[in-house]
């Protein structure tokens, strides 16, 4: 069966390899995976400044990837999708395919 492939399709998934082409973000999308957070808790466990985060957030709002939830004067982000999860989850498993190194056994040293 044929599949259609409209601009709509390849932009979606243009803005998901944008997100994951830097670093920061990607570690972002990968924390908010495990569960929501807010940006300067995320910024003390990425190692980056909340200016950074901050930039880095509203980026991947505007990928779509991200949804922020207020609460009273603070607000925390989590993934736009709980499918966004599952597909990290299987991007990471094909990085055994890139780097097979990368992660053995039970151990996995690629964070």
């Amino acid at each position: 069966m044929s599949r259609t492939v409209t601009l709509t399709h390849t932009a979606a998934l243009s803005r998901l390899g944008y997100a994951l082409a830097d670093d920061t973000r990607s570690r972002i999308l990968l924390a908010l995976r495990e569960a929501p957070a807010y940006p300067s808790d995320l910024a003390d466990r990425i190692g980056v400044s909340r200016q950074v985060m901050s930039n880095q957030l509203a980026c991947l709002r505007g990928c779509g990837l991200v949804d922020v939830a207020p609460e009273g004067r603070r607000a925390s982000y989590r993934l736009a999708d709980p499918a966004l999860g599952s597909a990290l989850d299987d991007l990471l498993k094909l990085v055994l395919v890139v780097d097979p190194e990368c992660c053995s056994g039970t151990e996995c040293t690629c964070v």
